[in-house]
């Protein structure tokens, strides 16, 4: 009785498996059957090609419009492939559309301009200092004309770039002679490279920085050929500490301004006095590197005290180091301030060839530099200064004619209101201040938070906000007036509203 048992068991088994091995290659079948369709249906890249160099609203090389429909045709054919595509075939129009839109994105400029309602005023990632419309005239003149980058109109013979904005720069800081070079990361790699290569530069335990980009100040140090002497300890660094480790390979003392972090409770450093005694008292030199750099005093309007330019160059500071994309508010540059004979040594370094400034740079920063000579002006007519010293005040009273436009323009497809917000510096300039601010607050009703801020980011003038306890935030500490009609044009878009507010 049991052998009959585990005869029909077998059979049974048997029965099942060569039922799952023959539904299993059926399935199997099908697929590969409804992949062969999906594929046989694939477009042929000629004559889309041909459809879309005949379309009146396709602007684009025929290289272009060829790379294009490539590429959407093999992406299809691998999504196909993967089994990760849709079971139905594209129509011609559904084809037509992509390509469209593809082309539409590759004509598009890569680096484009955005509205910044982050709060951020020197924003790393979206260009740090906004210039003024004069400073703009000025880089369009140097680009679209010709001009006396090095040529001297005095005598009729090459002169120097550096010459047009140098005595600017010393008449504005009080330092006897100075050089422009691309950033001040160049600024801070040249000097010591020219001041203490294979010697030895003392610093700070506290003040070795990493500068952004993971490019840390041991690192610039080392890539100069000098040798790093740390003394003190992270929070508490003394003058003593400095003497006692000078030795007859020492050429430099360096401070480096921690801008970008601050070490609170039990501190210490040694002032910039100080340390200029100690080196003078052993025929050292020493160097600041300020980082940000400013020409004004910003406590004047609330922020924490930090160190001028003028200030560091009066203490006797031998070279001092800042930026001019930051505080100044002006373009991307290193600039190097000093002793005439010392800063005369750093422009004959090679170096100072690669990490020159263009004509661009000169014009742009010459412009912001002479808003200088007056400082009330400069405060201003300079983006930057404007946008961190205008009153919480004023900033309200400009939210609320923003909401009234924008909510006349949106009606019920977003809520919009206002509310009191902080705004940061940026730049790595100080990191823990916080400054009242005001708010737009948008609430659309019909998507979520992630996803409206992933459409903002790709309208044709993209908007940059950010999203902060379930709410998203334009904060008009950085956004310009002219902005405002951009905005609710953009807005409109997003929301797909006519000219008529429909």
């Amino acid at each position: 009785m049991w052998g009959k048992l585990l005869q029909i068991a077998g059979e049974q088994l048997q029965s099942s498996i060569a039922h799952n091995i023959n539904h299993t290659f059926h399935s199997i079948k099908d697929l590969m059957d409804a992949k062969n369709r999906l594929l046989r249906c694939l477009p042929k890249v000629d004559e889309c090609i041909g459809l879309l160099m005949n379309d009146s609203e396709v602007e684009a090389p025929q290289n272009i419009i060829k790379a294009v429909v490539q590429i959407a045709i093999d992406k299809e054919r691998e999504s196909i492939l993967s089994g990760q595509s849709k079971d139905e075939e594209r129509s011609k129009d559904e084809w037509i559309s992509v390509f469209k839109e593809n082309i539409f994105k590759k004509m598009q400029p890569n680096f484009k301009r955005v509205i910044n309602g982050t709060g951020v005023v020197i924003h790393t990632n979206l260009g740090r200092s906004v210039l003024s419309k004069t400073t703009t005239d000025c880089l369009a003149e140097a680009g679209g004309y010709y001009s006396n980058l090095e040529f001297d109109l005095d005598t009729g013979k090459r002169g120097s770039r550096y010459s047009l904005v140098e005595e600017l720069v010393c008449y504005l800081t009080g330092a006897e002679a100075a050089l422009i070079v691309n950033n001040n990361a160049a600024a801070v790699l040249i000097a010591i490279d020219t001041l203490s290569r294979n010697k030895e530069t003392i610093v700070s335990r506290g003040q070795l920085v990493e500068i952004g980009g993971s490019f840390r100040i041991p690192d610039v140090i080392a890539k100069s050929g000098a040798k790093l002497v740390e003394v003190g300890a992270t929070n508490r660094t003394h003058l003593y500490d400095y003497e006692e480790a000078i030795s007859e390979e020492t050429a430099l003392l360096l401070r480096v301004h921690t801008s970008n972090f601050r070490i609170i409770g039990f501190t210490s450093e040694v002032p910039a006095g100080d340390m200029v005694s100690l080196a003078r008292k052993n025929d050292l030199l020493t160097m600041e590197d300020l980082g940000s750099g400013s020409l004004i005093d910003f406590s004047r309007f609330g922020f924490p005290k930090e160190p001028t330019v003028q200030e560091i160059v009066q203490a006797g500071v031998d070279v001092v180091t800042f930026s001019g994309d930051k505080l100044l508010g002006g373009p991307q540059a290193g600039i190097i301030v000093g002793r005439r004979d010392i800063i005369g040594r750093i422009k004959k370094n090679p170096l100072n060839r690669a990490l020159r400034i263009d004509k661009f740079t000169l014009a742009s920063l010459e412009s912001v530099l002479r808003e200088y000579l007056d400082f009330e002006n400069a405060l201003k007519n300079i983006p930057t200064l404007r946008m961190l010293t205008i009153s919480a005040e004023e900033l309200q009273k400009r939210a609320q004619r923003l909401a009234r436009r924008l909510t006349k323009k949106l009606r019920q497809r977003c809520r919009v209101h206002i509310a009191p917000t902080v705004s940061r510096v940026g730049g790595g300039a100080l990191p823990e201040f916080s400054i009242s601010s005001w708010a737009i607050v948008l609430e659309p009703s019909a998507m979520t938070l992630n996803s409206f801020e992933k459409k903002l980011r790709n309208l044709p003038i993209p908007i940059i906000g950010r999203i902060e306890n379930d709410h998203f935030l334009l904060d008009v500490r950085t956004l310009q007036e002219r902005e405002f009609g951009e905005l609710d044009g953009l807005l409109a878009k997003l929301f797909d509203i006519g000219a008529s507010g429909d």
